[in-house]
């Protein structure tokens, strides 16, 4: 196997070519840094990456954490792994000089991620994780609870966690029962269990700092009712330092379908009524501040299941390039087996993966370049406007790679045949991580219903004013016959989309909202193909300027051609799949919502 994470070409095209990151520098924010700092930094990535996070992926999915009822072993290889990153400086990239971060962009920070990703996704979840929760109390802490914690954090001492989900609850917050109790120092006294906590406990850092929902006697039922607390495992000392045992337990391990070299655990806060938690913030407003770890954190999983996609199809390319088995017409020797990448299912197979893949890696690279992007706008009205954009398009950031990389790694292990389906080879173990994807972080089910019922309307649809604003330019600045082509296809989408949108409107508002709770994917479905069908349009669009130039290698040639054979693949092939759903969404259709549970 190849261990050519992400080719340069491709990591350069999304980048440089599509997203134009270079640009970034000329902005005051980032004009300490130029495209060789970013190379640099991509460089050290893929090293850290290939080195250390790659050789024991398949090893630690073998050998899953252990907890003896005293701490949590695991193989050895993690540690090295992680120390690697933070010595790096990798958790603070993304932040301030002045908190002791690198100051780069949104864009190439996830860029770097994208070799982490691809190389080990498990081991890659404790400093992601690490860095979310700094990022929360970052923005919401007050300046003592940071100096205290974000620091540590930000250099791996410490890590980081979010404790959501409790066992009776699942993803219906409002129904949590974790409460927190002020006492006459300022501090809580936290109480409750949680569940499905990534990386909750391990021996990786010396404090693990949890980031936990509760709820403070007196409060607002519901969500109005929750706060967010800082819950260390260990109490800090005079010094800073990890100190006495906090009354945080872990209940056990929990043992996941994929994933397995991330701990999955189960909490207890306050079984001897003595876990010290600390405000982060406002009481009562801690889902708000929760939110902004939550929505970057579902960037960073759509992005995850995209490198997982990505990886096992280069794995499944790889494989069919050397599989040789039956003729084909197109072979030189007619009398040898031919390679499999030769035949048309296989090759209808390995674009499918292709369009996947890529598209998401490519989605969600515009999502962080459009976070660089507000935060460098100075006009403070078209900043609320892209800020709503973002808003409007986190749903789809994390539902449509989530649903289509595990896709992508059904297929990959279809292209390797009886291979695929044995442990001997790694395509069993991509769709294995990446199932996990569509469910954590808000499952997909929950992403359609924030876009059908919330992000489509707020702030009277700016969101979408913006993003047809954004497509509209796109489309207008295209001048190469084959991109041409496929726009004028989505065109038809998009006057397609308007209407169902207003149609959607009126369902909302009538006595058949109910249908909609039930056909909320199929919103989801419409829109978010619509979106990967734009994003598609603007790398094919790059690409075939490119080609025209006359001036590309061999190499880069078959590169920009494979780029327009992926996008007529996704526009003639996934993007008419929708008509499903605009006509189960026109008539609203009630065959599910009037389903009666006594009839399954």
């Amino acid at each position: 196997m190849t261990d050519k994470l992400i080719p340069d070409l491709e990591m350069n095209f999304q980048l440089y070519d599509v997203l134009h990151a270079d640009k970034l520098c000329e902005y005051s924010k980032f004009e300490e840094h130029n495209k060789d700092t970013f190379s640099a930094t991509l460089a050290t990535a893929e090293k850290i990456a290939t080195d250390l996070f790659l050789p024991h992926n398949h090893i630690a999915d073998k050998n899953e954490p252990t907890f003896d009822g005293h701490k949590v072993t695991m193989i050895p290889e993690v540690q090295v792994a992680y120390n690697a990153f933070c010595e790096a400086g990798f958790i603070a990239g993304r932040y301030s000089f002045e908190d002791g971060g690198m100051q780069l962009p949104e864009v190439i920070m996830t860029a770097a991620s994208a070799y982490f990703m691809a190389a080990n996704p498990s081991t890659t979840s404790y400093p992601f994780l690490t860095s979310a929760a700094a990022n929360v109390i970052c923005h919401f802490a007050s300046p003592a609870l940071k100096q205290q914690f974000m620091p540590r954090m930000l250099t791996g001492e410490f890590t980081g966690t979010m404790a959501l989900t409790e066992p009776h609850a699942g993803s219906s917050l409002a129904d949590i029962t974790t409460s927190a109790v002020k006492q006459a120092d300022g501090s809580y006294r936290v109480k409750g269990s949680k569940i499905y906590i990534s990386g909750g406990d391990h021996e990786l850092s010396r404090n693990i700092v949890h980031l936990v929902l509760a709820k403070i006697p007196g409060g607002q039922p519901g969500v109005k009712g929750i706060s967010l607390f800082v819950v260390p495992k260990y109490r800090l000392d005079e010094n800073g330092d990890a100190g006495d045992r906090n009354d945080v337990q872990l209940a056990g391990l929990l043992h996941k379908l994929g994933y397995r070299g991330t701990t999955s655990t189960a909490l207890t806060f306050g079984e001897n009524d003595d876990c010290h938690g600390y405000l982060v913030g406002e009481e009562h407003h801690g889902l708000r501040y929760m939110f902004m770890m939550m929505n970057e954190a579902r960037i960073g999983v759509g992005f995850g299941a995209a490198m997982i996609g990505y990886r096992g199809y280069q794995y499944s390319l790889e494989f069919a390039r050397d599989r040789t088995q039956g003729r084909h017409v197109d072979h030189s020797d007619s009398s040898k087996p031919a390679p499999i990448v030769l035949h048309g299912d296989v090759k209808r197979m390995l674009l499918a993966q292709k369009s996947y893949a890529e598209g998401g890696m490519a989605l969600c690279m515009y999502g962080s370049h459009l976070i660089d992007r507000v935060n460098t706008c100075d006009d403070i009205e078209e900043k609320h406007a892209l800020k709503e954009m973002l808003d409007l398009l986190t749903p789809v950031f994390k539902a449509w790679p989530s649903e289509f990389g595990p896709k992508a790694n059904d297929l990959g292990i279809q292209v390797l045949g009886g291979s695929g389906y044995t442990r001997e080879y790694y395509s069993e173990q991509f769709w294995r991580d990446n199932r996990l994807n569509p469910i954590h972080e808000g499952t997909n089910g929950i992403q359609a219903l924030d876009l059908s019922f919330r992000k489509l309307w707020q702030k009277e649809s700016l969101g979408l004013k913006i993003l047809k604003r954004e497509v509209a330019h796109d489309l207008s600045q295209i001048v190469t016959p084959k991109t041409a082509a496929m726009a004028k296809e989505l065109v038809h989408y998009l006057t397609a989309l308007h209407e169902i949108i207003v149609h959607v409107s009126g369902t909302i508002k009538s006595d058949k909202q109910a249908t909609l709770l039930a056909n909320a994917q199929a919103m989801m479905n419409v829109f978010a193909q619509i979106v990967v069908s734009w994003i598609w349009i603007r790398q094919a669009s790059v690409a075939e300027q490119k080609l025209m130039a006359g001036d590309a290698t061999e190499k880069e040639a078959n590169f920009y051609k494979g780029k327009i054979q992926a996008a007529q693949y996704f526009i003639s092939w996934e993007l008419p799949t929708i008509d499903r759903d605009l006509k189960i969404l026109k008539q609203d259709n009630d065959v599910c919502s009037d389903m009666n549970p006594d009839w399954f």
